[in-house]
This record gives C-alpha cells, structure tokens and sequence, in this order.
C-alpha cells in the first residue's frame, strides 16, 4: 500500500482489508504510516470495517474473522464492500450481453451492480431470484414510464434469504423449466477444491438449478472471493465459461483460473470488452 492523503475512505478501507487478510493482522501505527492519514481516520475506518464484520479489532490493530462456513452475511452488510470492485466488474460483464438476450442474474451486490449497467440494454428477458435485482428493473420502468425495449422481468417466487435472494422449492422449480443463453452468478465463495460455494443450503441447490439451465455461465466475484469456502457446494470450476473479476486477482489465482475456465475477463484491463 502507498502512502496517499487523497484516497477515498472506500478504498482506504479495501486497502486496510486487504492488509489484514494478507498479513493476517495489521497495527494502527503501520497503517498511519502506509496511508498517509491520522490515528483517528484509521480507527474509524477500522470501526466501519468491524461494524460490517469483516475484520476484528483488537489492541493496537485488527485481525481477520473467522468466518463460519455457515455464516451468510446480509445484503446491506455484503453492499459496502469492495464497491468500486463491484461496479468495474459490473460494466465488464455487461459488455458481454446482446440486446435481445434471455439472461438469468442471481442474487448478490456484484449482481444488483450489473443490473444498473443492462438497463440501456434493449430487449432483454431477465430472469432472477434476486428482489434488489428485480427492483432495478422495475424503479427503471415506474421512474422513465413504459419505454420500447425495456426489460421483461421474471421474478421467481421462493424463501428469502439473508442476501434477500428467493430460494426453495418453488424457485427451484420455476428455474427448472427456463432457459438462459447468459447466466450472470455471484458467490460467496470459489477455490479449486471446493468450487463455487455459498453457506445456504437452500440456495446452493437454487443455484444448481440456475447453472443447469444455462448455455453459458459467467460468475462475476471480487478478488475477495477468491479462496473462499461455503458450505455447500453447487458447481465446479469447470462448469465456469468466464470469470469476471477485478485487478486485485493475484498473479498466482490468475493461473490457477486459466487452467480451468475458458475465459477470464479482470475488469479495467485490456480485452475485458472482447465478446464472450
């Protein structure tokens, strides 16, 4: 990290989190020093990040929290992560739908991110189980009126979830009869070993669902997400067409992903506009 006076508390606050996970724990002095800002501003940046429940404080610093594979964080807590990630991953991935495309977009910020980018995007079918994804679409339309080309949304019915995503039976089902040309997935978790991941066991089997009924499946997941494991699995690597993810991808994960999808697209880097 370089010292920088100017840098925005979001990225200030990505930077701290990173630290943190790399080193496995991080002083409040190291961190005045490396960002170039006051005790005070680091310690409520590290009160922010606690509050969001990503890092723990402790005497004179933080440290990484343990996360539960069970544990499922909610939408709002997820929502101020790694937002300028999220939003250069989202007009990547958008790059990669035509107009007239039966989409599917799953539940998540990276997902309700993309969904602001498609809203120019004529003639869609969006399918999801997301209610944040749907209510973009539907704002959209109730703010400019009926408009040529605006998107048909379908909004399978199900249980809500923690990340306010419909899960179940009843989705499952729905979800089950449809057809995508593009799956657009956010994770909880990805790794080699154990795949894409989520701590729900209703919504990995949603999930399932999702990816089988899809001819090409596009996750979209922060370099954050990288190593991480749910605990339930629903789809390996393999099953992957493309990954969009941001530059904070280490060298070593980028290899490792090459092995075995076809595509990895890294938003902000040249060829993240090529078509899928």
């Amino acid at each position: 990290m370089s010292e920088n006076q100017n840098l925005l508390a979001e990225q200030r606050r990505s930077l701290i989190l990173d630290e943190v996970r790399r080193r496995g724990g991080v002083r409040v002095n190291e961190l005045t020093r490396k960002l170039g800002v006051s005790d005070m501003t680091v310690r409520r940046d590290l009160d922010a990040l606690a509050r969001q429940g990503v890092l723990e404080k402790v005497h004179g610093g933080a440290v990484p929290v343990v996360e539960a594979s069970t544990h499922e964080p909610g939408f709002e807590a997820k929502s101020g992560l790694e937002l300028t990630a999220k939003e250069d991953i989202a007009r990547a991935a958008a790059k990669l739908v035509a107009p007239g495309a039966a989409i599917a977009l799953s539940g998540g910020t990276t997902t309700f991110a993309l969904a602001h980018q498609l809203l120019d995007v004529p003639d869609l079918t969006v399918v999801t189980n997301s209610v944040r994804v749907a209510d973009v679409f539907h704002a959209a339309q109730r703010t400019s009126g009926p408009r040529q080309g605006a998107a048909t949304v379908v909004l399978t019915g199900g249980v809500r979830t923690p990340s306010d995503s419909l899960v179940g039976p009843v989705a499952d089902q729905a979800i089950a009869a449809l057809h995508f040309d593009l799956l657009f997935l956010g994770v909880h978790g990805i790794s080699v070993e154990a795949g894409l991941s989520t701590p729900n066991l209703a919504e990995a089997e949603t999930n399932r669902r999702l990816v089988q009924s899809a001819r090409r499946v596009v996750v979209v997941a922060d370099h954050t997400k990288w190593g991480k494991v749910g605990l339930s699995s629903f789809a390996s690597l393999e099953r992957i067409d493309t990954l969009v993810t941001d530059a904070g991808l280490p060298d070593e994960a980028r290899g490792v992903v090459t092995e075995h999808l076809r595509r990895l697209v890294v938003a902000g880097e040249p060829g993240d506009d090529a078509d899928i």
